[in-house]
């Protein structure tokens, strides 16, 4: 049994040191990144059980993933595809407030999962089952395999937790928005901006715009609004979280963060009001440092951003 199933595509990930175009980079960290790995990073640090699966190439990239992702407590279901190789995320900063990301990933290993690679009685088993848009995006076969899983998951009262997290380089808003309408009705958690919520609903307004989207079919409906804070409606009453102020580093992976600390405090059966203050405390911490997931918190961390400090915490 585990608290969370989630799957997709991770990559290896090289991060410039220097700022500017990537040409001119000389040095590069080399990491790990992808959207459901991520979040499963972060509940796992939040003290529930968590589970990865996805498909890696047969090579160093791949072990690099599948010893992350177990040294971070994740169990991961990593298999290794002989035939295709591990994907590849290009991170540079253009400039001091512009990061670019570049992502090589056409028919890599995370884009042939399919439904046969997914364990039915794992999903099962699960409290919650997390998947992002970034998934059926990839291929015909991912398509399939999101599908799949959430059907396995409503037949068993899983609950289903739906990140937007749109990528235009991989389908249009045309094609996004058709396909998240086909499947928000078997939704039970929504996370989104405001502007992945327009890919569903066309509104003006943050509160409108939210309970258009419950109307959809979402019991929980998470707007992200950045650097201005975040909202939740469930159950008919709006909630909003005021942002935290921290000097904001890197931003990729913020999102997943949001959604790991929302998830884990809905597993921990948290009041709304707290699961949100976690929620936007793990994506402010998410900002602080490079990377994707390295700066995720752990529970003794989240009053660091609530207790008044001088910058030093001795």
């Amino acid at each position: 049994m585990t608290d969370l199933v989630t799957f997709g595509e991770t990559m290896a990930l090289f991060a410039a040191r220097r700022t500017g175009p990537l040409r001119f980079a000389r040095d590069f960290d080399l990491g790990l990144g992808g959207a459901e790995s991520n979040v499963a990073i972060g509940v796992a640090r939040l003290g529930h059980d968590a589970t990865w699966i996805g498909r890696v190439g047969a090579d160093e990239f791949g072990d690099l993933i599948r010893a992350t992702l177990a040294g971070e407590g994740v169990h991961a279901h990593a298999i290794p595809d002989p035939d295709a190789p591990t994907g590849l995320m290009i991170k540079g900063r253009r400039t001091a407030d512009l990061i670019d990301v570049r992502y090589y990933r056409k028919d890599s290993a995370g884009s042939r999962l399919s439904p046969a690679d997914l364990d039915p009685g794992l999903i099962r088993s699960a409290r919650v089952l997390h998947v992002s848009a970034i998934t059926p995006a990839l291929s015909a076969s991912a398509r399939e395999a999101v599908r799949h899983a959430m059907s396995v998951a409503r037949s068993a009262g899983v609950t289903v937790s739906l990140d937007v997290n749109y990528r235009r380089a991989l389908w249009t808003p045309e094609e996004a928005g058709a396909w998240l309408r086909d499947v928000v009705g078997d939704v039970d958690v929504l996370f989104a901006t405001e502007a992945e919520g327009r890919l569903l609903a066309d509104v003006e307004g943050a509160h409108e715009l939210a309970e258009a989207l419950a109307g959809l079919g979402p019991r929980h409906v998470l707007l992200k609004f950045g650097a201005e804070g975040a909202m939740e409606l469930s159950g008919g009453v709006v909630r909003r979280a005021e942002p935290y102020r921290v000097t904001e580093v890197d931003s990729v992976g913020a999102g997943d963060a949001f959604a790991a600390g929302w998830l884990a405090d809905w597993l921990a059966g948290a009041e709304p009001e707290r699961r949100l203050a976690t929620a936007s405390a793990a994506g402010a911490f998410a900002v602080t440092s490079q990377g994707d997931w390295e700066s995720l918190p752990r529970r003794a961390d989240l009053d660091l951003l609530r207790r008044p400090t001088d910058g030093v915490n001795r």
